[in-house]
């Protein structure tokens, strides 16, 4: 990481860019106030649950990369929820003590389903998980688009669905700060992801169906059926991460929602290494780049260009030294004989 940075220290140079002054702004921006943790966690909290998603699936050997569909879906269902009793939502009004579980088990099904398919075609029919996901993604997007310019459009000229009812909106966390209680969503799953891996026997028959599946299937274990639990439960968590934006964020359904989440949340999970507990700081570092970034690009004056490259390389270099750290060069050993021949000559 800290190569990123002197790598992409070097590209402010030619711009006229002090890279102590650009990092100091990019820092103190994203971790150096109330206001700025608030919106580095507002960032994180859509990646945690995403990434958790990722790892749930990918430990179970799929391929998986249709998020972003998951989070659009999961936040046109909490939408269609929380407008319950109007033309663009649930056609009934639902009862106060019903709304917020009504909300999330939408959200959350919506998800399941959506990624459920991908991975029945997966596991029924040995499917290309990889780009029947990809592929699925535009059909989400396309979906909202229809949504928002059709059955759930507010009246006036922007696609968008009405302003959802402030009941219906996450509460801060505390006062000054953006950070809502989607973040502590985020973290109890985080939690219970953690457990379901590491301390159950369902988390087992997952990673053992991941890693070596006609092992999995000798010892008994169903891997058809494990692999379509991960993919519902991955898919209901990106979910969760489309309701926490709408409800937490922008308060209404939109175009161009997700801004492209979904993949980043599968880059935050790979950094991650796929393990649960290091999704959180590693979603907290992802998110205090994006603020700190735009903040940086505002306060010097660089291109934005720029700054991706500097969220660019903190990826790649990272990735990078986990590859060199399990495929390290060896050169061979010397043999006595080799080094005996040598002394003589």
């Amino acid at each position: 990481m800290l190569v990123a940075f002197f790598l992409a220290g070097l590209l402010f140079i030619p711009f006229g860019g002090n890279p102590l002054s650009a990092y100091g702004f990019l820092f103190s921006e994203a971790f150096g106030s109330v206001r700025g943790i608030g919106q580095t966690l507002v960032q994180a909290t859509p990646l945690i649950l995403i990434a958790l998603g990722t790892i749930v699936i990918w430990r179970a050997g799929l391929g998986y990369i249709g998020f972003e569909g998951c989070f659009l879906v999961g936040a046109a269902a909490a939408s269609w929820v929380a407008l319950a009793g109007t033309p663009q939502g649930l056609p009934w009004s639902l009862p106060d003590w019903a709304y917020w579980p009504a909300v999330i088990v939408a959200a959350f099904v919506a998800g399941s389903l959506w990624a459920g398919w991908v991975g029945y075609l997966r596991v029924r029919f040995g499917g290309n998980d990889v780009l029947i996901s990809l592929m699925a993604n535009y059909v989400a997007i396309f979906l909202i688009q229809y949504l928002v310019s059709g059955p759930m459009r507010a009246m006036g000229d922007l696609p968008q669905t009405p302003r959802l009812p402030k009941e219906s909106w996450l509460p801060f966390i505390m006062d000054g700060m953006r950070a809502h209680w989607g973040l502590g969503i985020a973290l109890i799953a985080t939690l219970y992801v953690w457990w379901l891996i590491r301390a159950t026997p369902a988390g087992f028959e997952i990673i053992v169906s991941g890693l070596n599946p006609k092992a999995a299937r000798y010892s008994g274990i169903d891997v058809a059926s494990r692999q379509m639990k991960a993919v519902l439960l991955g898919g209901g968590l990106a979910a969760l991460a489309g309701l926490c934006a709408v409800l937490g964020v922008q308060h209404r359904l939109m175009e161009g929602l997700s801004g492209g989440v979904g993949f980043i949340g599968v880059v935050v999970a790979l950094l991650a290494r796929l393990n649960p507990l290091l999704v959180i700081p590693t979603a907290i570092l992802y998110g205090g780049l994006e603020v700190g970034g735009s903040a940086m690009q505002r306060q010097t004056g660089l291109p934005t260009s720029v700054v991706l490259i500097l969220q660019s390389l903190v990826v790649i270099l990272i990735l990078a030294g986990d590859i060199l750290r399990y495929y390290r060069l060896r050169w061979p050993a010397r043999s006595p004989h080799s080094s005996l021949m040598e002394e003589k000559s």
